[in-house]
């Protein structure tokens, strides 16, 4: 095999593990196969103009999905009292379906940089330190998302 190959065969199959990351949803539904059936045959989408984070988009699937790249998930309930399919309800309020980590090798603090840029918006206290360094994300995270956008190395990885 040519180098060329090579790193071309390398690129297609990090590529096909892009594709296999699962989509991060709303908080308020039971399961990824009714919710995948229940939301494709939405015609209005009434969950995504209801969000004041502006957080749920439409994916090319016709599904929605969460993207915190702008902001977290206040666990308002809109989204859900929006939903006319049932996909989203309140019966099944729940934590995101994503868990966070912090990547010590980009994080300033872990490279003795003081830096609470995760730590300030996180509404519930999900982020320990050990003094003013080397912070941890605890099990009081609801995956909220709102330590993502904040975060000036991009150090705080959805797993």
């Amino acid at each position: 095999m040519e180098r060329r190959e090579l790193f071309s065969s390398l690129s297609n199959s990090f590529r096909k593990e892009s594709k296999k990351i699962k989509k991060i949803r709303p908080p308020y539904f039971i399961d990824e196969n009714v919710f995948f059936t229940n939301c494709i045959n939405c015609s209005t989408k009434d969950c995504i103009t209801a969000c004041e984070e502006n957080i749920i988009f439409l994916d090319d699937d016709e599904t929605v999905f969460i993207d915190f790249s702008k902001s977290g998930c206040t666990y308002c309930d809109l989204c859900a009292n929006a939903c006319t399919n049932n996909v989203l309800s309140m019966e099944y309020k729940n934590k995101i379906n994503a868990k966070f980590e912090i990547d010590i090798l980009s994080c300033l603090s872990w490279q003795n940089t003081m830096c609470f840029s995760c730590k300030d918006p996180c509404l519930d206290n999900a982020i320990d330190f050990l003094g003013v360094f080397r912070p941890s994300i605890n099990n009081s995270c609801t995956s909220c998302g709102f330590c993502l956008k904040v975060c000036p190395s991009n150090a705080i990885k959805i797993k």
